[in-house]
């Protein structure tokens, strides 16, 4: 990478990635979950995501580019992680909680990148990008809401 340009084309890729092994990964989470709210949250969420392929394909043709992935090693690691804890935990009293908290660990750092995308759209003239761009944002950010909420509310007691 050289410029601004082609870190945002990269890291567009990189998420791109991200959402596309996180339709692998939020039905085994789903599956695993024991609270039926928490099912329903994983299982929205997958159809949250599958959304936001969509909404990243348009980004990818307002930049005149092929959408396409770049192996995202930081996605890669949180899914990991998490199917490390389906394994481990033992009753929902343990599973729940971590799942949430490992799905607001992938939540945040959808958050991190969804905003330096949004933000170097802006800056390198990309307007509809940045608009759609901050729609995932947005998404991201009431995901993670939720997942704070459910916790709170049912999970954690």
């Amino acid at each position: 990478m050289k410029s601004l340009e082609d870190a945002f084309g990269h890291t567009l890729q990189d998420i791109y990635y991200a959402e596309n092994a996180l339709t692998k990964a939020l039905p085994k989470a789903a599956d695993a979950a024991k609270n039926k709210d928490l099912k329903a949250a994983f299982r929205d969420h997958l159809e949250e995501t599958r959304g936001q392929i969509d909404l990243l394909e348009k980004v990818f043709k307002s930049l005149g580019m092929k959408a396409s992935g770049e192996k995202c090693d930081a996605i890669e690691g949180l899914i990991k992680e998490t199917e490390g804890l389906i394994e481990e935990a033992k009753g929902p009293e343990a599973l729940d909680p971590a799942l949430i908290g490992a799905a607001q660990a992938i939540e945040h750092y959808e958050i991190a990148r969804y905003g330096t995308l949004r933000e170097w759209a802006k800056e390198l003239g990309h307007g509809e990008a940045h608009d759609l761009l901050s729609t995932i944002l947005d998404q991201e950010k009431a995901a993670n809401a939720k997942l704070t909420a459910l916790a709170v509310s049912k999970v954690n007691a």
